[in-house]
């Protein structure tokens, strides 16, 4: 893969922009501490996206299927239980990553992206907003949005997500441009750090703070098949996979300490004294 083929923001995790990160004393290794022994049992994971294809080999039995849908003569949304396909494969694909990290979590499928992987803010903000009301361990959001009219709602949302003890786990854009949520601090920003293989990182150059793998990544796709693929979008997948195993094993611990956990397992954390 070419450089001019990467994600956006690829380029700050590469070893040599890599600055030392000076984080908490935690116990050593920190990765052992924080998630080892841990399968995900008892955590709750809602994956808002395209769908989840339910009984997918590499994902298993999904626990809660949910879709966003108009509320008849009104311009307000609301999300309902309701089985559906992955329209296009993208959210297959996260729960496959989350799920071959976290084998016992409990997995759910918000539906807001159709078979061209767009949708409506209004939809992902409805989608947002029952997840953070229904008090999730971990949420991840694959997607964004770059208009600005939502710049607020969204904001207000993750920082209800924060307060409220749910990790919301976010992926940049491919492209150099502002996105939203991932560009909040509440929430924990995620970009590739390279192909499969490759460390969690952290970069001090904000939008995104973590890299996970996320090129020519060989994922679960739609209609029970696999794809390898190449986006931030899979970087995310990872990091709600870590994330998911620290809550599971170490339950009530609240966002920011996780986001800080995930920092002090980075490759180029330096234990602060």
């Amino acid at each position: 893969m070419t450089e001019e083929d990467r994600p956006a923001w690829a380029e700050f995790f590469v070893p040599s922009r890599l600055r030392p990160l000076a984080t908490l004393p935690l116990p050593q290794p920190v990765d052992d501490w924080a998630w080892g022994g841990s399968d995900g049992g008892g955590a709750r994971v809602a994956i808002i996206d395209s769908g989840v294809e339910d009984g997918h080999p590499r994902v298993g039995r999904i626990d809660g299927a949910m879709v966003v849908e108009d509320v008849p003569g009104t311009d307000k949304k609301r999300v309902v239980e309701r089985a559906h396909p992955d329209l296009y494969g993208h959210g297959t694909a996260i729960a496959g990553i989350v799920r071959s990290m976290a084998p016992a979590c409990e997995l759910w499928s918000v539906q807001v992206l159709g078979p061209s992987l767009k949708g409506r803010a209004a939809t992902l903000v409805a989608a947002v907003r029952w997840a953070v009301e229904q008090r999730f361990d971990v949420i991840n959001l694959s997607l964004s949005t770059s208009s600005s009219a939502w710049y607020g709602p969204l904001q207000d949302l993750m920082d209800d997500a924060f307060f409220g003890g749910t990790v919301a786990v976010c992926a940049v854009n491919n492209v150099f441009a502002a996105t939203y949520p991932a560009q909040f601090a509440s929430v924990i920003s995620v970009a590739s750090s390279g192909p499969p293989g490759s460390p969690l990182a952290y970069s001090a150059d904000p939008p995104a703070e973590f890299g996970a793998p996320g090129e020519d990544v060989t994922v679960a796709w739609k209609d029970g098949g696999t794809a390898t693929v190449t986006g931030n979008s899979f970087s995310a997948g990872y990091v709600a996979g870590w994330a998911t195993l620290i809550r599971a094993k170490h339950p009530g611990l609240p966002p920011f300490a996780v986001k800080s956990v995930l920092a002090a397992a980075a490759v180029n954390a330096v234990v602060c004294h």
